[in-house]
């Protein structure tokens, strides 16, 4: 036997003696598999015992398998079962998932292998004559939506007792809802009915979805679904990040035809079911490679889902753009900084700053459902303090842009600040509405952001109606220095993420906004983009925390005119909601939830909640009782807080 010989009949021992291996461990397996997983488990695909059928479960999705009812924690877990995450999971299975109905532990290694190598084994087995095609097996698997709430429910939002379907409401954002039970008279006698708190102290931001009874919510990188009268979870849905994150900040879902959307901050559009909250799809649509991340609430109409990412801070270019609800396929996309030879280019004089332009959206959108006309806030410009390597009027940062909803072709903008140098982001285009102003029925639409002004805009005309102070301005045109200039507002400044709302039976705008002042100053030489790094081009140092304040005022919709104002001893960024009942409910960052009086701001009401309070705050009737809900929870790096995420429910006691 020659040596090339030896060495090929020397691999074909070393293949069977593998193969020999394999096959006892398989063997092994089986009889471990039969003494300790058989009594709940089969391996006969389709077939469930009183657990899930482990057929097919090496490389399948966990919680996924048809007819099987899954518990909270498994199927929120996001998890593939490889052989790593089995071998984990079989060590300790309430370890490897929190809140799992299979506690068992199997510390013997080889043990868990030989288990692996059987379930690896019986992954392809199919029912006799049931050989059906992988494709067509995956369709089977895959989860179904049903439900509402329907085009024309969402298109009703405003009329609802029952539910909360945007993240303000309805698409006209006002935050308003026709109900009484609880009044000036009787708010005294509110009190906490359930409490649902998480132990993540994130970012707690999210506006709360209610539709049918059941309360939908970010909480970080998951989505929760409980009762919205007894805060029972229904489900939990937990992201598993891919890529890397630059802010975790999020501010609620979208939901329509049975199908729940949110954005991830790595940059992911996310659809599930909303009856188990099963993943649908994914799509990245930005990513921090591109200084974006996802925190604004989806807009869903008709078949799709609108958004655009944020990072204007970072250095992004940004777009908003449609996403087709049951797939994620692109519908169409408008550059919120344009591309060359796009309307706009021009108004950057450097074609090379546009690389970088910013232009974020991370707040509420509106939608004049009637006209097919959506309305966008965008926000800054980048560097955020540096005009000078972007000159000149940089659209369409800090404008209300009007697009055509299901072709995103421009209608119209207007700008409200032109080449910004102190991140004064146009953070709220709602509420929108019908009055009369000047002796004249207009439609109407409430502009406002961080340069601590509102703007009354005429949606037909463009005309600005009148305008007036929100907040404390001094030094407003003073731009940044190298030494510095002290301005108000400061960086955060005006009005944030939660906008107005509006009451439409005594025509009256609530709106509550931040009292800070700052410090700005730019950088000596021009700043350089850098990856991952905010572009700012300068800083703002904020006046101490003990100095800010927040203001909560009434103003007469039809004229401008304040009714009333009250300074708050905290800033004001959670939202308000106002109702037929006389009452506002809103929250501060001292901890309380708080039932005000509509006609002159005194407290009715208020409720140490544990934590912070700057999310949602949201008002609904189910059975004939009225419920408010309010998030708690921190805040921001920049506004701090205190707590973890939780959701706090109020009745009449």
């Amino acid at each position: 036997m020659n040596v090339a010989a030896r060495i090929s009949f020397a691999g074909v021992l070393l293949t069977f003696g593998s193969f020999a291996i394999a096959q006892q461990d398989v063997a092994d397996g089986q009889k471990a598999f039969e003494s300790q997983c058989a009594s709940c488990h089969t391996v006969k695909p389709g077939v469930n015992g009183f657990g899930p059928s482990l057929a097919g479960v090496v490389g399948r999705p966990a919680g996924h398998v048809p007819g099987f009812n899954y518990s909270g924690g498994m199927a929120s877990s996001g998890l593939i079962w490889d052989d790593a995450t089995l071998d984990a999971f079989l060590a300790d299975t309430s370890k490897k998932v929190p809140g799992t109905s299979m506690p068992v532990t199997i510390p013997d290694a080889h043990l868990r292998a030989v288990i692996i190598a059987y379930l690896r084994s019986v992954s392809t087995m199919t029912p006799p004559g049931a050989a059906a095609a992988p494709s067509e097996a995956a369709a089977a698997s895959r989860p179904v939506p049903t439900g509402g709430p329907t085009q024309d429910e969402l298109t009703r939002a405003a009329a609802s007792t029952r539910d909360w379907l945007y993240a303000s409401k309805d698409y006209t954002g006002q935050r308003f809802v026709k109900l009484s039970q609880i009044n000036k008279k009787n708010a005294h006698d509110l009190r906490p009915i359930c409490i649902i708190r998480s132990d993540h102290a994130t970012p707690t931001q999210t506006n709360p979805l209610v539709y049918k009874g059941v309360m939908y919510v970010t909480v970080d990188t998951s989505v929760a679904a409980i009762d919205a009268a007894t805060c029972r979870q229904r489900w939990v849905y937990k992201w598993d990040t891919k890529g890397r994150v630059l802010s975790p900040a999020n501010r609620g879902v979208g939901i329509k035809d049975g199908i729940l959307v949110r954005g991830t901050a790595d940059g992911y559009l996310i659809a599930l079911t909303m009856d188990k909250g099963q993943l649908l799809w994914s799509r990245q649509i930005a990513s921090a490679e591109q200084s974006q991340y996802l925190s604004m609430p989806p807009l869903i109409f008709d078949d799709m889902v609108i958004y655009g990412p944020a990072g204007a801070d970072w250095g992004a270019k940004n777009w908003v753009g449609a996403f087709k609800l049951t797939t994620g396929e692109p519908v169409w996309k408008f550059n919120l900084i344009p591309d060359d030879n796009e309307p706009g280019a021009d108004s950057w004089k450097d074609p090379k700053s546009r690389a970088h332009g910013g232009g974020s959206l991370w707040t509420p959108l509106s939608l004049d459902a009637e006209h097919g006309v959506l309305y966008l806030p965008v926000g800054n410009p980048a560097p955020d303090f540096y005009g000078e390597v972007r000159e000149g009027a940089n659209l369409y940062t800090n404008s209300a842009v009007a697009l055509d909803v299901r072709t995103g072709k421009l209608l119209w903008y207007r700008q409200f600040i032109s080449n910004d140098v102190h991140d004064s982001d146009l953070s709220q285009v709602s509420p929108i509405f019908s009055g009369t102003v000047g002796g004249k029925p207009r439609k109407l639409m409430a502009v406002s952001g961080k340069d601590g002004l509102l703007y009354m805009l005429d949606r037909d005309t463009r005309e600005t109606l009148y305008q007036l102070e929100i907040t404390t301005r001094q030094n407003i045109d003073a731009k940044p220095t190298v030494a510095g200039v002290h301005r108000c507002p400061g960086l955060l400044g005006g009005m944030e993420w939660n906008g107005p709302a509006y009451d439409p039976l005594s025509r009256t705008l609530y709106v509550a906004t931040v009292d800070w002042c700052g410090t700005f100053t730019k950088t000596a030489d021009a700043p350089e983009f850098t990856p991952f790094a905010h572009y700012y081009g300068g800083s703002v140092t904020p006046d101490p925390r003990e100095k800010s304040r927040g203001w909560l005022q009434a103003i007469d919709s039809t004229t401008g005119k304040v009714r009333w104002k009250k300074q708050w001893p905290t800033p004001l960024v959670a939202a308000v909601t106002a109702t037929s009942g006389g009452v506002l409910f809103t929250g501060d960052l001292d901890n309380n939830f708080l039932v005000l009086d509509a006609s002159n701001g005194n407290t009715l009401y208020k409720f140490n909640t544990g934590g912070s309070v700057g999310g949602g705050v949201v008002t609904y009737e189910l059975d004939g009782k009225q419920y408010v809900a309010t998030t708690s929870g921190v805040v921001s790096g920049f506004f701090g807080g205190s707590g973890t995420s939780a959701i706090i429910i109020f009745a009449l006691h």
